[in-house]
């Protein structure tokens, strides 16, 4: 008979639970051993925010408390992932599996006896397809499943029709979820999830030194001198991050700011049709498409303003960065987006999918760079307090212990090192 999916008990906090009930008599903080954690995604490409966010977590986790395994799916002669190369040189356990078709048995073979061997607590999953995985495990082997909902994206017929409502309807089984944004909490709730059961808590970013030092080196690497002014855009080039509508209003505002340029950092389905647009518009000459880039931090000492302009998001991690680049910020007031940064006090926040308010945005930073620059030192303020990425990292293990203690589960003594 397979196990039973622990009931949600996300209403009872984390500081009601005493080493004592989570450990058992004569047990504190510091004498449990680690909470052993699965970090399952499936990535296509280079990845993107949230698997930024699950390496720099599984790098900064404290191995007294956490134990974590990366796992990531990719399909077969898809390129090798950036993750690999660092979890090899911060000595990250870190596990990749090639996942032939949409139901590859061996997959969930393989990730059987991974959980089995690394006497795994909690599977955290982080998209549709490792969802699935999750609570399947959850049923054939005692570990709490666990899934952060970073929203939904995509843009093929199957996603938006099927695996997505799909995917709603199986989060509201989960005992646990994270939202990273209130919007996806609200979209969680409406498919039938428990209020109890759904906690947002917003992605946060990591520290990194501000300041606009290394300005005159990254545009020469981009062919700009100091008197441009650059306009700069991060995200995977696909259709909701509307990097058509971008390019639109840089060459609008082209026509009477000559001195403007454009960056766009990211990789994508659109980079061709993207990098066409700038032909047709006339702006090609002046616009650069960097590709993927993992030194993000460093590309904002380029930039004079960073624009969003994206159609949906959850809780964006390049709007993030911008705010902790200190980064003067225009960006569409979708999703996450406004609960990251207020309006006038953070940045510039205008309708989706409106050129006319957006080329104002961009005019308005770059007309009063006062103003632009005090909003751009209270984002950065913010960044570095209230969404500091230990703070986040703080909330999420304080949820691990909460589900582990609310299933009944007791980490093994293993040490973190010993394998089956």
């Amino acid at each position: 008979m397979s196990p039973t999916l622990p009931a949600c008990r996300a209403e009872v906090p984390a500081s009601a639970i005493s080493p004592a009930e989570w450990e058992g008599p004569g047990l504190d903080r510091h004498d449990r051993p680690p909470i052993r954690v699965l970090e399952l995604r499936a990535v296509r490409g280079q990845g993107g925010g949230p698997d930024k966010t699950i390496f720099v977590g599984a790098a900064q986790a404290d191995p007294r408390r956490l134990a974590i395994t990366l796992c990531v799916l990719r399909r077969p002669h898809q390129e090798p992932f950036w993750m690999e190369s660092r979890a090899a040189a911060l000595g990250l356990d870190y596990v990749e599996l090639v996942d032939r078709w949409a139901l590859d048995t061996a997959t969930f073979t393989a990730l059987h006896k991974l959980v089995r061997s690394r006497g795994i607590d909690i599977v955290h999953s982080h998209d549709y397809k490792t969802d699935l995985l999750a609570y399947l495990l959850a049923r054939v082997a005692p570990v709490v499943p666990l899934a952060t909902a970073h929203g939904w994206t995509g843009s093929t017929w199957r996603e938006r029709l099927l695996y997505y409502p799909a995917d709603r309807l199986l989060l509201a089984r989960f005992p646990q979820v994270v939202a990273v944004a209130a919007g996806i909490r609200d979209t969680l709730l409406r498919g039938g999830a428990d209020r109890r059961c759904v906690e947002v808590v917003l992605n946060g970013v990591e520290a990194t030194p501000g300041g606009r030092e290394h300005r005159v080196e990254v545009r020469r690497q981009w062919g700009f001198g100091d008197e441009e002014l650059v306009v700069g855009g991060v995200g995977r080039l696909e259709r909701q991050k509307r990097f058509d509508l971008l390019l639109a209003a840089f060459a609008t505002l082209r026509e009477r700011r000559p001195e403007l340029r454009l960056v766009i950092a990211g990789e994508g389905e659109l980079v061709a049709a993207l990098r066409r647009l700038a032909v047709e518009r006339g702006v090609a000459a002046d616009c650069r498409f960097l590709g993927h880039r993992s030194d993000v931090d460093h590309l904002h000492h380029g930039f004079d303003v960073f624009v969003q302009s994206s159609d949906y998001e959850g809780s964006a991690n390049a709007l993030l960065e911008a705010m902790l680049g200190g980064t003067p910020i225009v960006a569409t007031a979708v999703g996450g987006s406004g609960e990251l940064l207020a309006h006038g006090i953070h940045g510039l926040l205008v309708p989706r999918g409106d050129l006319a308010e957006l080329v104002a945005a961009i005019d308005t930073v770059l007309a009063h760079p006062g103003g632009a620059q005090a909003r751009a030192s209270a984002a950065r303020g913010r960044a570095l307090d209230e969404l500091s990425f230990a703070r986040r990292q703080l909330r999420l293990l304080e949820i691990y212990e909460r589900v582990v203690a609310a299933a009944g589960r007791r980490p093994s003594r293993r040490s973190a090192g010993d394998r089956d």
